[in-house]
């Protein structure tokens, strides 16, 4: 389970699982052989890296274009090759279209003809079910492969967390049309003196349990809400992820409990990276114009999940 929004010039995401898969935050750099590409656009991000190979959670281009790839169990389908199409992996699909791609209007033109590929990694990384939020500063895309072939979805919501599929998150938030972050009017009987006895009665029925369409409307509640002239941008958008975050204990897997793990938030235009974690709420950050983005090696920098508390009187 999992969350990303696109926010302003910010592109980010709360990673929900039960276990950690040695994620770093990740740069590879303009020369890394990456989606049998030698030579493009740096990207950052956060990757477990194999082989010295990034397999990217999300990440964000130096155009500042951006991708994330969430669960999408039962009803992602990857497909054989086709001579006809544009075949990615989809291990490799954050890769391929930030390589290649500087906005999202040439992601989507490279996608209208792409087949997504069952292709693994190796024999030992099983593919992933998964479907894609992609976002430039002017506009975002959903891309999801099922039975029919890839779908894409122009997105003003600019929000995507799991199953269902996206044109069910999309039509559902008509359910939810009378929320408001004014105060509620007394429509239910006029002729009583009916008032609201606190603030923010104007959201009662906002869905406030961690299932992914309840995830879905209480970020684009929260994200649509939020001014557009905010003094603390980078603030305010780790506030809207935290809005969706799950803590520890309050969904069960069979392997244990499910958490957010980390959420982050990339600045498209300055490419800087920041992120908070589970057990570390000090906003850690990466600027990748900070390391050599003309080098050939991957860079990474450990996730470093331990509490860190700042003392004022100490």
């Amino acid at each position: 389970m999992c969350t990303a929004i696109s926010f302003l010039h910010y592109f980010g995401r709360n990673l929900d699982l039960d276990r950690d898969y040695g994620q770093q935050v990740t740069v590879a750099p303009r020369y890394l052989p990456l989606s049998a590409m030698k030579n493009h656009s740096a990207i950052i991000g956060m990757a477990t890296a194999v082989e010295g190979y990034p397999l990217f959670f999300e990440g964000t281009n130096e155009e500042g274009l951006s991708v994330a790839a969430l669960n999408f169990p039962g009803n992602a389908v990857y497909h054989p090759p086709r001579p006809d199409k544009v075949n990615i992996a989809s291990y490799d699909f954050i890769s391929y279209v930030l390589t290649r791609c500087k906005t999202c209007a040439e992601a989507k033109g490279l996608l209208e003809n792409a087949n997504v590929c069952d292709d693994r990694f190796s024999d030992d990384l099983p593919t992933t079910p998964l479907h894609w939020l992609i976002a430039d500063r002017n506009m975002a895309l959903v891309a999801e492969s099922t039975e029919a072939g890839l779908q894409l979805y122009e997105s003003p919501i600019k929000v995507l967390t799991n199953n269902p599929p996206f044109p069910y998150h999309r039509d559902n938030l008509c359910r939810y049309m009378g929320l408001s972050s004014r105060q509620p009017e007394n429509r239910l009987a006029p002729s009583l003196s009916l008032a609201p006895f606190s603030l923010g009665m104007g959201a009662a029925g906002l869905p406030g349990d961690f299932s992914s369409p309840s995830r879905f409307v209480r970020s684009a509640f929260v994200l649509h809400n939020s001014p557009q002239d905010t003094d603390a941008p980078l603030s305010q958008f780790l506030r809207i992820l935290e809005a969706a975050a799950i803590p520890e204990g309050c969904v069960k897997t069979e392997n244990g409990h499910q958490k957010t793990i980390y959420s982050c938030c990339c600045d498209t235009v300055r490419g800087i990276y920041y992120y908070v974690s589970a057990n570390n709420h000090q906003i850690r950050g990466v600027d990748m114009h900070r390391v050599d983005l003309d080098s050939d090696k991957i860079i990474c920098f450990p996730h470093n999940d331990t509490e860190q508390i700042l003392w004022l009187n100490k």
